[in-house]
């Protein structure tokens, strides 16, 4: 069980970092053409929506946004789920020669985006794989950094940071807890 502490950014926080890391995107890749988004299952799929809208407003071109689910790649695998149901990963859209940007909500010890390359290089051959997290809270055990950052967050090993999304919460929000020490 965990022990809420604060909150670090609310809805609004939330947006503008969106915002923020929308216009990076663009600017980096010299506008949308030949980029697409892929959010990591679960939280990165909400987010690189809510970027792509921002790439709309912005660009007035819309970006394909895909899903990537990584279970069967992380290397932790046997300590998650026993018989854990893999889907073959379909983006709906091939990333041959495109620029994409990987999404996700934490970046913590590297261990999510390394798993999510090794499915991507599965797909096809991006040109170019960028990597764009909502907060980055440190403690990396690979070599992995975040292209777009909205929050940079140094935390403890004891804390845990929870982005609170829909359709998986009621509201957005990035929430910092304390995990209960086991008796």
């Amino acid at each position: 069980m965990e022990k809420y502490k604060t909150t670090l950014m609310d809805e609004a926080a939330v947006q503008r970092a969106l915002k923020r890391i929308s216009h990076e995107i663009l600017e980096r890749n010299s506008g949308a053409e030949n980029i697409c988004l892929v959010g990591i299952k679960r939280r990165g799929i909400p987010l690189a929506m809510l970027i792509a809208n921002n790439i709309r407003d912005i660009e007035g071109t819309e970006v394909p946004v895909g899903a990537l689910d990584i279970t069967f790649y992380r290397d932790d695998l046997e300590r998650s789920a026993a018989n854990p149901v893999v889907q073959k990963a379909d983006l709906g859209f091939a990333i041959e020669g495109k620029r994409v940007i990987l999404v996700d909500d934490v970046l913590y010890t590297g261990r999510t985006a390394s798993a999510a390359l090794d499915a991507l290089k599965n797909i096809g051959r991006a040109s170019m794989i960028q990597l764009a997290v909502l907060v980055d809270r440190g403690h990396r055990e690979l070599p992995i950094r975040g292209d777009y950052v909205g929050k940079n967050v140094p935390t403890s090993r004891s804390e845990i940071i929870m982005v609170k999304m829909p359709p998986y919460d009621e509201y957005i929000a990035v929430e910092l807890y304390e995990a209960e020490a086991s008796a």
